[in-house]
């Protein structure tokens, strides 16, 4: 999957793909994106990961995380419940 960006230069996820992702609806996820309670965090590669980025989106204990290549695909991605790992805040 290719990931788009919006007129500000931030990327744009499909709701219904990251929905899923993070165990919920699209409207639920939404709703919460307009409450400012789902985070996301754009981190850069370096050295080997040079081109490379990590996106993280976080919705409570849900957490999505993708490594996006130099062409903006998405080249592989994990979902994590932090309820498993109280230690990381779950």
């Amino acid at each position: 999957m290719r990931i788009e960006f919006d007129e500000t230069g931030d990327y744009v996820l499909d709701p219904t793909f990251l929905a899923h992702r993070l165990s919920m609806e699209a409207n639920e996820l939404r709703r919460r994106m307009r409450l400012g309670l789902v985070t996301s965090l754009v981190e850069r590669g370096v050295d080997n990961d040079e081109g490379r980025k990590r996106l993280t989106v976080r919705n409570g204990h849900a957490v999505w995380r993708g490594i996006i290549d130099a062409d903006n695909c998405i080249v592989s991605e994990e979902s994590i419940d932090l309820r498993q790992f109280p230690a990381l805040g779950g």
